[in-house]
C-alpha cells in the first residue's frame, strides 16, 4: 500500500462507554493489523444515548471515560494515531450540566494532542417527523481546531458541522490537508445529502475528507446512515462502505494531491471583501 494508509471505523455504538469500547476495539485492532497508521472512528464512539436521564447517568469526565482511557492505551499498543471522532463526556463548565461532543486526536504514544468540541449542534425538525434538539444535552464548542500529524495537518469537525462551509474554509486556510467528518447522520438526511456534502467540502477546500460513520439501529432507538466515505481533494469518492453495518474501510492517500488540487483551482487565495445583502 503506497501513500498514507488510513482506516475509517464504522460502528453501531451502544449506550455505555464500557460497551462502546468493547464494540470498537476489535475493529481498530483489525484496521491496524491490516496496515493502517491513522485510524478514525465516528461521532459518539464511546456511547450513543439520546434519552437525557440515561445519558446523564452514563457520561463521565474525559479523563475517567472507560472508552477514552482504553483507546489511548490501544493507540500506544498498536503504534497508531487514532482519532476518536467524538466522545460524549462532561463539558467541565460549571453551572452547565450539558455534555461535550468532543473529538480527540491521540498520537502513537497515547497522548491527546488535540481536542475539538462540536461547534454546531443539531436542532432540526425533519420532514418525516423526526425531531432533534441536540442543544438540550450538548454544550457547543467555541473554537475550531487543526492539529499537526506526521503526514500533514488534520482539521477537526463533527457531523452537523459539514453543513457549514465557512468552517471548512478556515481549516483549509490553516493548511489542513486532511479534514475529518466523524458522524452519526440520520437516515433521511444521510440518504439525501451525505455524499453530496462530503464531496462539496472536499472540492471547496482541496483537502481529503475522511468521514467515519455510525450505522444501523441503536439501543436508544435512533437509526443512523452508515456509508463511511473517503473523498479526494478533487471531489472523487475513493473509498466507501455501501451499508450501515459495523466494519473497516481502508484507503491510501497520496498527500501530494492536495497541492495539485489547490494549484489547479486556487480558490482559497481568491477571497474578496464584499458588502453583505440587506
Amino acid at each position: 500500500m503506497s501513500g498514507l494508509p488510513i482506516a475509517l471505523i464504522q460502528t453501531r455504538t451502544p449506550a455505555t462507554a464500557e460497551a462502546g469500547l468493547a464494540h470498537v476495539e476489535p475493529l481498530i485492532r483489525q484496521a491496524a493489523s491490516e496496515g493502517a497508521k491513522l485510524i478514525l472512528t465516528p461521532e459518539g464512539t464511546n456511547l450513543l444515548e439520546q434519552r437525557r436521564d440515561r445519558r446523564a447517568a452514563a457520561i463521565t469526565d474525559e479523563d475517567q471515560d472507560p472508552c477514552v482511557i482504553g483507546l489511548r492505551r490501544l493507540a500506544t499498543e498498536l503504534d497508531v494515531w487514532l482519532l476518536i471522532g467524538s466522545a460524549i463526556v462532561r463539558s467541565g463548565h460549571t453551572g452547565d450540566d450539558r455534555a461535550a461532543n468532543r473529538s480527540l486526536l491521540i498520537d502513537a504514544a497515547g497522548t491527546i494532542v488535540a481536542r475539538y468540541d462540536k461547534l454546531h449542534v443539531f436542532d432540526v425538525d425533519l420532514p418525516n417527523g423526526e425531531t432533534y434538539r441536540e442543544s438540550a444535552t450538548i454544550r457547543p464548542g467555541d473554537a475550531a481546531a487543526v492539529a499537526d500529524t506526521p503526514w500533514g495537518r488534520l482539521g477537526l469537525t463533527v457531523c452537523y458541522d459539514v453543513r457549514f462551509p465557512h468552517l471548512f474554509r478556515q481549516l483549509a486556510k490553516a493548511n489542513a490537508a486532511l479534514i475529518a467528518v466523524p458522524a452519526a447522520f440520520t437516515v433521511p438526511t444521510g440518504e439525501a445529502h451525505w455524499e453530496t456534502l462530503l464531496r462539496a467540502r472536499a472540492i471547496e477546500t482541496g483537502a481529503f475528507v475522511l468521514a467515519p460513520a455510525q450505522g444501523g439501529l441503536h439501543e436508544d432507538g435512533r437509526k443512523t446512515w452508515g456509508r463511511s466515505t473517503v473523498v479526494s481533494p478533487w471531489g472523487e469518492v475513493i473509498a466507501k462502505l455501501d451499508h450501515d453495518a459495523p466494519g473497516v474501510l481502508h484507503a491510501s492517500l497520496d498527500l501530494s494531491e492536495v497541492a495539485r488540487a489547490r494549484a489547479a483551482i486556487p480558490a482559497l487565495t481568491h477571497d474578496r471583501e464584499f458588502i453583505a445583502p440587506q
